[in-house]
C-alpha cells in the first residue's frame, strides 16, 4: 500500500538515519486512524548486536535533532529495542525477533512503505 507523502515527510530523517547505517527491511506503517496510541511505527532489522546499538544512536541522534523527546526501552535486549517519541514508534530486532513477533501483520490493514536495504 502506499503512504501519503506529507505523512512520510515528518519521518524521512529517521527512516535515512537506519537506512544510513546499514539497517535491513525498514518498514514505514502509516497508523493514522487505526490506532489510539501512535501516528506511526518505524520497524527495522538490525544485521547484528553492534548494528543495533548503532541503529539506535542513529535515531536518538535524528530524534535530538528534530526536537522529539523519547523513551528508550530494552537497550540491552539482543531481539527487540524500542524507541517511542509517542506518536511515533521506532522498533529494532533482531533477524530472530522480527520473525518472532511479525509486527508488520498485525498492523496489515494499515498503508506502509518498504525501504530497499542500502546494500
Amino acid at each position: 500500500m502506499t503512504v501519503d507523502e506529507r505523512v512520510y515527510e515528518e519521518y524521512a530523517p529517521i527512516i535515512e538515519a537506519l537506512r544510513t547505517k546499514h539497517a535491513m527491511d525498514v518498514d514505514f506503517i502509516d497508523l493514522r486512524g487505526i490506532s489510539g496510541f501512535a501516528d506511526a511505527f518505524i520497524i527495522a532489522t538490525a544485521r547484528s548486536e553492534i548494528n543495533a546499538n548503532t541503529l539506535q544512536d542513529s535515531v536518538e541522534t535524528a530524534m535530538d535533532e528534530t526536537g522529539l523527546s523519547y523513551k528508550v526501552e530494552g537497550k540491552s535486549g539482543s531481539r527487540w529495542r524500542l524507541v517511542d517519541a509517542g506518536h511515533v514508534v521506532v522498533h529494532i530486532f533482531s533477524r530472530e525477533g522480527r520473525e518472532f513477533y511479525k509486527l508488520e501483520r498485525l498492523w496489515g490493514d494499515a498503508d506502509s512503505i518498504r525501504f530497499p536495504d542500502e546494500d
